[in-house]
């Protein structure tokens, strides 16, 4: 899998997060308030996840994912919440540390090294809350 910057990734999460699939666009400015960062950074943003074929936007219309963004997107937000999960139900972290914790976490972690943290959080029963409701939809496709 192509190597995308930690922004990037970011801004894909993000767009997942907001609801944002194949067919369901999403807004400039709402990507801008969920990471509390200007229009015009989203607007450079976009830009460069146009040219990595991540996501696709008409003239004045919302962001779209590609196939590879939703699927780079998901992975994200997938990990984000399970690594949110665990430190928090496991490590008795609090949220707010977790949640900043997780962020950097997520970029960092091999996908070799997720796919072993996975098998191990089904193994303990780790509950994962916040996963988009179509996550599993796309993943049996």
């Amino acid at each position: 899998m192509e190597k995308l910057t930690t922004s990037s990734e970011d801004y894909l999460e993000a767009i997942v997060n907001l609801g944002g699939t194949l067919t369901n666009s999403v807004r400039n400015i709402d990507i801008s308030n969920e990471l509390g960062v200007t229009k015009a950074s989203v607007s450079k943003a976009i830009q460069v996840l146009r040219e990595d074929g991540m996501v696709s936007q008409e003239p004045y219309g919302g962001v779209r994912l590609t196939p590879n963004g939703l699927a780079r997107g998901m992975a994200v937000l997938c990990r984000h919440r399970l690594l949110f999960a665990f430190l928090t139900q496991e490590l008795g972290i609090d949220e707010q540390t977790a949640e900043r914790e997780a962020c950097g976490i997520e970029h960092a972690i091999s996908d070799a090294s997720f796919e072993c943290w996975l098998a191990y959080a089904s193994k303990i029963g780790l509950r994962v809350k916040g996963l988009p409701r179509y996550y599993m939809e796309y993943n049996q496709q």
